[in-house]
């Protein structure tokens, strides 16, 4: 691993790290802050995913979670999207290729040589961050916006334990009925829609839901809500009964303005699961 940054935040350290990824076949970058309370003990980690056309620095400069962070003393770790490079499989539209990895692993040509961002996420970057940081792994959350909004719900329901709590900002709620999810999950897994489902939220809701509590937040505003297809997913929740939260929220659109405005209730809620 080799450090590409490290800044002071909030009484910790912003910093962002390399590293060469047997899973994904190329050099991966990722960030993580680390707060104060790292230097005495292990640390709670919250899991930031983020969306479509995005790399580990967009959530990273303009979430505004290090403060929140700091304030609980959890870390923050924010992946890339994608596998990139010159030798990486690559799509003109920006919702497909490098920047647009779906947090799954690809099993079609020319994506499953280097596009596994499940095992990535899943498996790989963990223990990179847990070898080199003092991160307690008994005690993790996962959030994420739109595409890792997708991502954090699908890893959190499709790892039973792993997590004690998942939020989502906005997330593609199911890609199998959305031209936000078909287009891709054709490309990456084939045209067999059953190996799709587990990469589908509002499916994983209704089969077998989270073993803790939920919080969505979506903007009432939002300019692709056909695309993100929250109602089905809320649908889904109260179906199953799973406790937590969807919250339409009214007025505010898919930016991170408002991945902003609501980063102190998401890390407040994560907070409260892995301080307790």
């Amino acid at each position: 691993m080799r450090t590409v940054s490290e800044n002071k935040c909030f009484g910790g350290v912003q910093g962002v790290y390399s590293h060469t990824s047997e899973v994904t076949g190329t050099e991966m970058t990722f960030g993580l802050f680390l707060p104060a309370e790292a230097e005495t003990r292990p640390v709670p980690v919250l899991w930031y995913l983020s969306g479509l056309t995005c790399t580990h620095e967009n959530a990273m400069v303009k979430a505004g979670a290090q403060r929140y962070a700091a304030e609980a003393g959890i870390a923050l770790v924010f992946p890339d999207t994608s596998p990139r490079g010159p030798g990486v499989a690559n799509d003109e539209a920006y919702d497909l290729g490098q920047g647009a990895g779906f947090y799954v692993n690809a099993t079609e040509a020319p994506w499953a040589e280097h596009y596994r961002m499940w095992d990535y996420v899943a498996e790989e970057l963990p223990r990179v961050v847990t070898a080199a940081f003092d991160i307690d792994e008994e005690r993790q959350g996962i959030t994420g916006h739109s595409m890792g909004g997708h991502g954090a719900l699908t890893l959190a329901m499709g790892l039973p334990g792993r997590f004690r709590s998942v939020s989502a900002f906005a997330p593609i709620a199911q890609p199998t009925r959305s031209d936000w999810g078909r287009k891709q999950l054709t490309a990456y897994l084939g045209a067999d829609e059953t190996a799709w489902l587990p990469h589908d939220a509002t499916h994983v809701m209704r089969e077998t839901g989270f073993d803790g509590e939920v919080l969505i937040d979506q903007g009432g505003s939002d300019q692709f809500l056909d695309l993100l297809r929250p109602e089905v997913l809320a649908q889904a929740m109260a179906a199953r009964r799973q406790a937590g939260a969807f919250r339409m929220q009214a007025g505010y659109d898919h930016s991170y303005f408002f991945v902003a405005t609501f980063m102190p209730d998401h890390v407040a809620f994560h907070a409260a699961a892995l301080t307790r």
